[in-house]
């Protein structure tokens, strides 16, 4: 859970000083309706279950330029351009990223549950953060700043099998970057922020949006 620059200086006994990043882009994912699929399942059933998937998708984020912070149940947090910056980057990282997890979950089983399909929402946000290593006893390499939190919201106002982003990830994979496709979601009221126009991002076999 620590980056492998952190982890040589904590174990030289240097100290970590918190850092700050202009851009980078974060990712927050969780399972649709995971309270009601874990009620059907044992506690180690969940276990399995999340175990499985996680590993599904550490497997896609080793393909990509991307760095896993955390899991928190079923929330998967990862990000972009921290710890180590990539330039303008870490927008399109976290967007091939998301496509492949969306890949994955197509093909992922639950052995006690054949019949059963996961689903997940995605949410994408780019913006300035805070890093630093937490903690004495089992350190953690944490983010802070509202652009964790607005990654949080595009998550958590996003829906099932989409992979919702912010007006300035849109910018950088759109205008920076260049060869996304987006669709635009209009305004939606996003708890702590207010009113903000957010987007969908369309995968490879998603339509054109429909001209308004």
């Amino acid at each position: 859970m620590l980056p492998r620059t952190v982890a040589d200086k904590l174990k030289l006994g240097q100290a970590v000083e918190p850092e700050s990043f202009e851009q980078v882009s974060i990712f927050f994912s969780d399972v649709v309706s995971f309270t009601t699929l874990a009620s059907r399942c044992t506690p180690l059933q969940v276990v399995t279950l999340l175990n499985d998937l996680y590993t599904a998708f550490d497997t896609v984020i080793d393909e990509h330029n991307c760095y896993k912070v955390e899991t928190i149940g079923d929330g998967y947090l990862c990000a972009s351009g921290v710890p180590i910056r990539n330039g303008n980057q870490h927008a399109r990282d976290l967007a091939e990223m998301s496509f492949g997890f969306l890949r994955a979950i197509k093909v992922f089983r639950i052995p006690h549950l054949p019949n059963e399909r996961v689903n997940i929402r995605c949410g994408i946000h780019t913006g300035p953060c805070v890093a630093g290593v937490v903690g004495l006893t089992m350190p953690r390499y944490c983010l802070f700043g509202d652009t964790v939190n607005t990654a949080s919201r595009m998550e958590s106002n996003g829906k099932p099998g989409r992979v919702h982003i912010s007006g300035s990830t849109k910018h950088y994979l759109t205008e920076v970057i260049g060869g996304y496709r987006v669709e635009s979601r209009g305004e939606v009221i996003i708890k702590g922020k207010g009113v903000m126009e957010t987007y969908f991002l369309l995968t490879d076999d998603e339509p054109d949006p429909k001209p308004a």
